[in-house]
């Protein structure tokens, strides 16, 4: 039973790592927390639901398709609602304000297409769950865990190891610096908006598999990997990753002892008991968006 616990909770957190990395990589950037990601979340996922019901491809295809979409609605995001404030270097009020405008946007699409009810998303899997022994292993765990961690690994390697990774380390480190140093600012911030969306998008077809449904309503657990951002601390990649599996661990485990019902409600408390007594964070930054 811990086994299983423990992997239910490792591929909850491997999705809440997901959308997290997605802040931290806006944050770092930009500095301010981009509410926007959860609509953004939600219309790549019912892309992901749309092609797979219309084309009948199999799992990587639509994944595929799914953040290629969820790229393109990123870099419409920052060229719409962000680019101009970024060349005023105007006050971060002014980043919150156009990305819940810009949420508000992708929610009222979703909503005009696909109205208020569930959709069932595809089945993947010809067999939804592995035995071993005893234990049962439900298949869409065990690849949103293995997809998940090789995708974060590929980004830590393109962050670490290429010229854009380079580019966007720098932006992050000191954006007024890069320029001066001939790095293209407003292309590395566009790259930034792509990838986030990428990655946003993975999870919302991933979080559609898991629950078996998909509603409009979707964006809403986009709330669970802000909270890993924060706890990870805001801005920090490694740190929104291990933030993001320790809250999906911990809810796995809560929901298990005290039910659905109290788990979220117990995941807050301790959350912002973590908080009270660290609150710069796993990765000990006391990091604040600009004024």
């Amino acid at each position: 039973m811990a086994i299983q616990l423990l992997l239910n909770g490792l591929a909850v957190g491997s999705v809440y790592a997901l959308i997290a990395t997605g802040f931290a990589l806006i944050f770092s950037i930009l500095k301010f927390s981009n509410f926007s990601h959860g609509a953004l979340m939600t219309l790549s996922a019912f892309v992901g639901y749309f092609v797979s019901a219309g084309t009948g491809w199999s799992l990587i295809p639509v994944l595929i398709v799914s953040m290629l979409v969820g790229g393109l609605i990123g870099l419409f995001g920052e060229f719409v609602a962000f680019r101009r404030i970024t060349k005023r270097n105007s006050a971060t009020f002014y980043y919150f304000v156009s990305s819940i405008t810009l949420g508000t946007f992708y929610e009222s699409i979703v909503t005009i297409i696909v109205g208020a009810g569930y959709f069932v998303y595809p089945m993947f899997f010809s067999k939804p769950a592995i035995w071993v022994g005893n234990l049962v292993i439900q298949t869409s765990s065990v690849v949103m865990l293995v997809i998940s961690a090789v995708v974060l690994v590929i980004l830590v390697f393109v962050l670490q190891k290429t010229k854009m990774g380079r580019a966007l380390r720098a932006v992050s480190y000191d954006r007024d610096t890069a320029y001066l140093m001939g790095i293209d600012v407003f292309k590395t911030i566009s790259i930034a908006f792509f990838i986030s969306g990428a990655l946003g998008a993975l999870a919302g077809v991933f979080l559609g598999i898991y629950n078996y449904t998909l509603t409009a309503q979707l964006g809403n657990l986009v709330v669970k990997g802000f909270i890993a951002s924060v706890i990870g601390g805001l801005g920090s990649i490694s740190g929104a990753v291990f933030g993001a599996v320790l809250l999906g661990l911990l809810e796995t485990i809560l929901i298990f002892f005290i039910g659905s019902g109290y788990a979220p409600v117990a995941t807050f408390l301790i959350m912002i008991l973590f908080l009270f007594i660290r609150p710069q964070g796993i990765a000990g930054k006391s990091v604040q968006e600009k004024a």
